[in-house]
């Protein structure tokens, strides 16, 4: 069981560090400014002044990132204050963010 897990998770690691490939996750922590404030700097989300939460960000795949982040610009999803924030992004923007939320590592322990 232990050796499973421990697999899972190289498994896990090496695969994301191919995936942040297309993106520049360092020149991503100076476009996040505009995200921090609901998704904060490590990616973990907030209580929204409005109700609800922003989602956590860190540990996500990048590419989901980067398609949320695509269909927010699109409006194919809607939310206020995403569609507004995004707009304003380019793709190499959105790639930077993604890497930089990508990036950053999150640890599971489990229950004993």
């Amino acid at each position: 069981m232990i050796k499973k897990l421990v697999l899972g998770l190289a498994a896990l690691v090496v695969t994301s560090s191919f995936a942040q490939a297309a993106g520049d996750s360092i020149a991503g922590q100076k476009v996040i400014v505009k995200c921090q404030g609901c998704h904060g700097k490590e990616g973990l989300g907030r209580a929204l002044p409005a109700g609800g939460e922003a989602p956590n960000l860190a540990g996500q795949k990048y590419d989901y990132l980067v398609h949320s982040l695509m269909a927010y610009k699109a409006g194919e999803r809607k939310s206020y204050m995403m569609s507004l924030v995004v707009k304003k992004l380019n793709d190499e923007d959105i790639a930077n963010v993604a890497a930089y939320y990508a990036a950053i590592t999150i640890s599971v322990e489990v229950p004993q």
